[in-house]
């Protein structure tokens, strides 16, 4: 494994805070010890539109300023309009592209490229940590493995997440995904 990383101290009753320290934990283990390179375009693509988003505001706040409003109702009509349409889309990237994604990680093995896609999801009022990864190849295959298992298999009764746990899981899931006798 990889180097420690400082210990970050959580309350393992906030479903929520619980979730993302073993995101974190994760996406260390799939860069730093199993040397996959993160990539930042599902991320880039939200930045995108949010900066769109923003621009159109901008544009529209601009305009007011210098035409006030009896002479700007078009430019702002059409600006809001825009801002509206720019926020669905939004929604739907984040969505159906994104889906809870929270690293994705490339490798090279060989003349072979993999993408790896990690995402989790906790149910409401739930101790149980479900995680997906799907890993692509550039030959096209696509496998998929998911888990689901309680915080406490995770984090210890200080409310510190056991790296070594979280690096064991991980690698089994790495290691059943890389090899190449199943496919479902």
């Amino acid at each position: 494994m990889g180097e420690k990383s400082e210990v970050v101290k959580i309350n393992k009753w906030d479903g929520a805070a619980a979730k993302n320290a073993i995101d974190d934990a994760i996406r260390e283990v799939l860069t730093d010890d199993l040397k996959c390179k993160e990539t930042y375009a599902i991320i880039d693509g939200r930045l995108f539109l949010c900066t769109l988003a923003v621009g159109v505001a901008a544009c529209a706040l601009l305009w007011d300023y210098f035409y006030p409003f009896p002479q700007s109702r078009e430019v702002l009509i059409i600006c809001v309009s825009f801002y509206f349409i720019s926020m669905g889309v939004l929604t739907l990237y984040t969505t159906f592209k994104e889906k809870g994604i929270f690293v994705v990680a490339k490798e090279k093995v060989g003349n072979i490229y993999r993408t790896w896609e990690a995402s989790s999801y906790v149910k409401k009022h739930d101790d149980k940590y479900n995680l997906v990864i799907v890993m692509r190849d550039s030959n096209g295959k696509v496998r998929e493995a998911n888990i689901t298992k309680s915080f406490a298999n995770f984090i210890d009764t200080n409310g510190t997440i056991v790296q070594n746990l979280v690096f064991n899981e991980i690698n089994k899931l790495y290691n059943s995904l890389s090899s190449e006798k199943k496919e479902k």
